[in-house]
């Protein structure tokens, strides 16, 4: 897994504030996200695909994260403790 670079959130949040002020640009992210993130400076580590999805007052995205090679191993503690250590960004 590619490590994020710390300023990786500052940029999201920039991305964010574009998308919320400028309809185009919205549409953009939600059309072709790589390449609004990396010309926003984040990194978009080659092969990758990005899925933009836009939460409404009445609707929630849940994300649920790629199972990790070796989690066939971990029991649900292990797991647990896993993704806690998860930066979350939640406005549930």
């Amino acid at each position: 897994m590619p490590q994020i670079r710390e300023d990786q959130p500052r940029l999201w949040a920039k991305v964010v504030a574009k998308a919320w002020a400028d309809e185009a640009y919205k549409k953009k992210l939600i059309s072709d996200p790589a390449v609004v993130l990396k010309a926003e400076g984040i990194e978009v580590p080659q092969g990758d695909q990005f899925k933009v999805v836009e939460d409404t007052a009445a609707l929630r995205h849940l994300v649920l994260p790629a199972m990790p090679a070796d989690a066939a191993v971990l029991d649900e503690a292990a797991v647990s403790e896993r993704l806690a250590a998860i930066d979350w960004c939640c406005h549930c």
